[in-house]
């Protein structure tokens, strides 16, 4: 058997040319990547100095062609879903429009190890090398797949240590109360001299104006019309309100002064998702912490009145002031708006009544109750309303107790006070046990259950904290609904004679039908007056 022979048939391209893909003659089409993570004046030198750095690289070599420096701006490396610009480079790369790409360093490229070497993969596929000039990394060497592995962790680890201490800073600043707002998209704030939250007048009144119209019972929607068709602009600067719009600065505590910080977090910092906050990470409320828009108890108001929108099914609508109104007396069920048709001489007519929905229903027994039309409607408000002005100040005398008794919140501050020591004592016992479980060997099933009855102990706590906090609230709305009633009769100085939608919208809490003779108007402040429509 004839001894093997081997011969060796030497490269004869080199390394870092356009290497056994083409033509080696042919000049390397080059662009270079740069981008810098913040827009500051500083960064701003940074990023102007790359591009004109790789721009004059590139032009030097006789062997390259100068294609673009793609380019990000105050955008950071650490995934690549918001990089416009080095995605528009990656896609002409694999569209066969360049042969390298140079760029400053890996961490420029990208600090998500995942992103890099999967980006760096799909280049290599079409033939496409890319060069760290920091590191002197060519992705084509042997050896490149490896350090830019090595060099990407790093460069990650760097972005979580980054990551850590922006968190770490912005939890030191809660913690602390500091109260910072997104006064591009916040109606009624900006930035004052000191830093701190200043009212803009202008656009208090916006915010005052949409609280006081929910108070009258405008629907969410009709207050989106009427801005709208006023021509107001939103808090982010677009012609058109969104349900979604009013309803946030509805809800939102900054508006009496107050702060809930850390509503929501960052999951990690490699997606940079944001969740809201149920528990996961402490929350702070700061007290007063900025001048208020509106009062606490016009924002207590509104928001008890989102809770019956929202959870008790009391419907808004815009279509009628009378909606979501009159209720039953027989069945409970809403009075809704129906178009009956008869005939007159012959020729059909219309009219509007309102009627129980439950009056005729599919199947079960026919409501007993009546139709009402919306001028017995009117007429039995106005015949209300002017019980309570015609005997004004006994009406007035009759309330002061009432609003002394709701003003009194001792008992309920002092019960506060001891839940909180409560439930902070069982909270520090509950860590302690994880603390010790994790220091030295424990029997798992006593554990278990010693963790199972602290925090039985502390949500039970933790709920009549709750409660506590519901009946503190509940006596500032009554006392306050009481208040403001007072005042819209102490305003009248004569009785109605017409109907007044706004006065209705403002002071009627609900109007229970059970005959013309028997309708009961209950006002804001609880007061109910009986009226009998046929004896006028």
């Amino acid at each position: 058997m004839s001894k093997k022979q081997i011969t060796v048939i030497p490269a004869t391209i080199g390394l870092h040319q356009k290497s056994a893909f083409g033509d080696p003659t042919a000049k390397r089409r080059v662009a270079a990547y740069a981008r810098v993570s913040t827009d500051s004046e500083e960064q701003q030198t940074s990023y102007e100095a790359q591009v004109d750095y790789y721009t004059k690289y590139i032009k030097e070599r006789d062997d390259w062609e100068f294609i673009k420096v793609y380019t990000d701006e105050g955008i950071s490396a650490v995934n690549t879903k918001r990089r416009e610009g080095f995605k528009q480079m990656v896609a002409d790369a694999l569209a066969g429009k360049i042969d390298l790409i140079v760029t400053k360093s890996v961490s420029r490229f990208a600090r998500n190890t995942v992103d890099s070497l999967n980006t760096i993969r799909q280049l290599k596929e079409k033939h496409v090398e890319c060069y760290f000039e920091k590191e002197s990394i060519w992705t084509f060497d042997g050896k490149g797949e490896l350090l830019l592995t090595i060099m990407s962790s790093l460069a990650q680890e760097e972005s979580r240590s980054i990551s850590e201490n922006v968190t770490w800073g912005q939890r030191k600043r809660f913690s602390d109360g500091k109260v910072t707002m997104p006064y591009g998209r916040f109606l009624g704030y900006i930035k004052g001299a000191d830093g701190k939250p200043k009212i803009v007048e202008e656009e208090a009144r916006i915010v005052r104006e949409i609280f006081q119209m929910f108070l009258n019972n405008i629907s969410i929607r009709e207050i989106c019309r009427e801005l709208t068709q006023r021509g107001v602009p939103t808090p982010g600067g677009k012609q058109n309100w969104a349900v979604s719009t009013v309803r946030s600065i509805l809800s939102n505590e900054r508006y009496k002064g107050d702060a809930l910080l850390q509503k929501r977090f960052t999951v990690d910092f490699l997606s940079k998702k944001m969740k809201r906050n149920e528990g996961e990470v402490p929350q702070y409320y700061v007290e007063n912490s900025h001048p208020a828009i509106v009062s606490p108890e016009m924002f207590d108001l509104v928001q008890a009145e989102l809770e019956k929108v929202i959870t008790a099914g009391y419907k808004r609508s815009s279509v009628s002031c009378f909606s979501g109104k009159i209720f039953c007396a027989y069945c409970g069920e809403v009075y809704s708006r129906k178009t009956w048709t008869t005939t007159k001489n012959r020729q059909p007519v219309k009219r509007q009544v309102w009627q129980c929905n439950a009056k005729y229903p599919e199947r079960g027994e026919v409501c007993p109750s009546i139709h009402v039309t919306e001028e017995e409607i009117k007429e039995a408000f106005l015949l209300a309303l002017n019980q309570i002005i015609s005997d004004r100040k006994r009406y007035i005398a009759n309330l002061e107790p009432i609003l002394e008794l709701l003003a009194d919140t001792g008992e309920l501050d002092t019960e506060e006070c001891v839940l909180k020591e409560r439930a902070d004592g069982i909270h520090a016992q509950m860590e302690a046990l994880v603390n010790e479980s994790a220091r030295k060997a424990q029997n798992q099933n006593e554990l278990r259950e010693r963790y199972a009855e602290l925090n039985s102990r502390y949500e039970s706590v933790k709920g009549r904290l709750a409660e506590v906090a519901d009946e503190k609230q509940a006596k500032r709305v009554r006392r306050e609904n009481i208040l403001r009633f007072m005042d819209t009769v102490r305003e009248r100085e004569s009785l109605l004679t017409a109907f007044d939608e706004p006065l209705w919208r403002a002071s009627v809490e609900r109007m229970t039908v059970r005959t013309k003779k028997d309708i009961v108007v209950r006002f804001r402040d609880g007061q109910e007056v009986n009226v009998d429509i046929t004896e006028r």
